[in-house]
C-alpha cells in the first residue's frame, strides 16, 4: 500500500515576543520530519526555548530553487515539514513563494497555521483604514528607484504598508514627503512586540524629521503605514482629467493613456474614454479592454 502525501505546513513564528507562537505551531514544529528555515541557528534558538528537538534544513534566498525538487520529492514519499521564516509568517518578504507555489502545483498538502504578521500587527494600531490596503514590503535600496516605486503608488486610495530597515528609515520618509506629499498621514511602529517597541504618528515630513534627530528612532525593524491618497472633489477631478488626457495621448497608444488617466484622476474607465474618443473627433463604439 503506497504511504500517504505528506504536509507542508506554513508556520508563523514571532516577530519578537516569544509568547506569541501558538499551541498549534508549536504542536506542529514537535510533529513534523523537518523543519525548513532561513537561518538554522536562529530557528534552532527559537525552538529550543520550547524543548523543541528537529531536523533543520536551510531554505533561503539563494538556495530555494535548488533546494525545491528534492523537498517536493520528500513530501511525495510521505515527509511531512514546517516552513518558518526568521521571524513572522513565511512568504511576506520572506523566503518560501517558489517551493509553496510548487508543492501546491505538484497536488501536494500546503496548510497554514497562522499566527504574527508585522504589517498586519501595525495596521492594527495605525489608526488608518484598513478597508483597504497594499502591501509593499521593502522598496528599492536605492533613492532614484525608490521615488520611482513610490511614484507608482501614490494616487491609488488604498492604505500603503512598507518594511524597512532602521539605516534607511530617513532617507524614506524624505522621498516619501517628496513623492506622496508632505502631510500624508502615517504611522511608524519599530522593534514590534519587543522590548523596545514604539509607535510614532505624524505626518511623512514630521517622521522625516524625527528620524533625522533622534537615532533611536532609527534603531531596529520597522513597518511604515501611510494612508491613502485623499480624495479631490469631483469638478478638480475632472479638471485634472482634461488636463492630463490630452498630453498622455500625445505620447502613449490610447488605451495605457486612458487606463493611466483613469487611475490617476480616479474617473470611470468608460467616462475617460469617451471623452478621449471626442477629443480625436471619434465617435466610440465601447470602452477598451482592460
Amino acid at each position: 500500500m503506497a504511504k500517504a502525501q505528506g504536509t507542508l505546513w506554513v508556520v508563523a513564528t514571532p516577530i519578537g515576543n516569544l509568547e506569541d507562537l501558538s499551541p498549534r505551531a508549536r504542536r506542529v514544529l514537535a510533529e513534523v520530519d523537518r523543519v525548513l528555515c532561513e537561518d538554522t541557528r536562529r530557528t534552532g534558538r527559537l525552538l529550543a526555548a520550547f524543548g523543541i528537538r528537529a531536523e533543520l534544513v536551510s531554505v533561503h534566498e539563494h538556495n530555494e530553487s535548488d533546494r525545491v525538487p528534492g523537498l517536493l520529492t520528500l513530501l511525495a514519499e510521505g515527509s511531512s515539514m514546517a516552513l518558518v521564516s526568521d521571524a513572522g509568517t513565511p512568504l511576506v518578504s520572506d523566503p518560501g513563494f517558489r517551493l509553496v507555489q510548487a508543492a501546491a502545483g505538484a497536488g501536494l498538502d500546503v496548510r497554514p497555521v497562522p499566527g504574527p504578521c508585522a504589517a498586519v500587527a501595525a495596521l492594527s494600531v495605525a489608526g488608518l483604514p484598513t478597508d483597504r490596503f497594499a502591501f509593499h514590503g521593502f522598496l528599492p535600496p536605492r533613492a532614484a528607484a525608490r521615488r520611482a516605486a513610490l511614484e507608482s503608488v501614490s494616487a491609488g486610495p488604498s492604505t500603503l504598508v512598507f518594511y524597512e530597515t532602521g539605516q534607511r528609515l530617513q532617507a524614506f520618509f524624505e522621498d516619501a514627503a517628496a513623492v506622496l506629499g508632505r502631510d500624508r498621514p502615517a504611522v511608524l511602529a519599530r522593534e514590534l512586540t519587543k522590548l523596545h517597541e514604539s509607535v510614532y504618528r505624524g505626518s511623512l515630513a514630521s517622521l522625516a524629521e524625527m528620524a533625522g534627530r533622534d537615532p533611536d528612532v532609527r534603531r531596529g525593524e520597522a513597518v511604515v503605514v501611510v494612508g491613502g491618497a485623499p480624495a479631490q472633489p469631483a469638478e478638480e477631478n475632472e479638471a485634472l482629467l482634461r488636463r492630463l488626457l490630452p498630453a498622455l495621448l500625445e505620447e502613449l497608444p490610447p488605451s495605457r493613456a486612458v487606463r493611466l488617466a483613469a487611475k490617476l484622476t480616479g474617473q470611470p474607465r468608460n467616462r475617460v474614454y469617451r471623452l478621449a474618443m471626442s477629443l480625436d473627433g471619434n465617435d466610440p463604439e465601447g470602452p477598451p479592454e482592460a
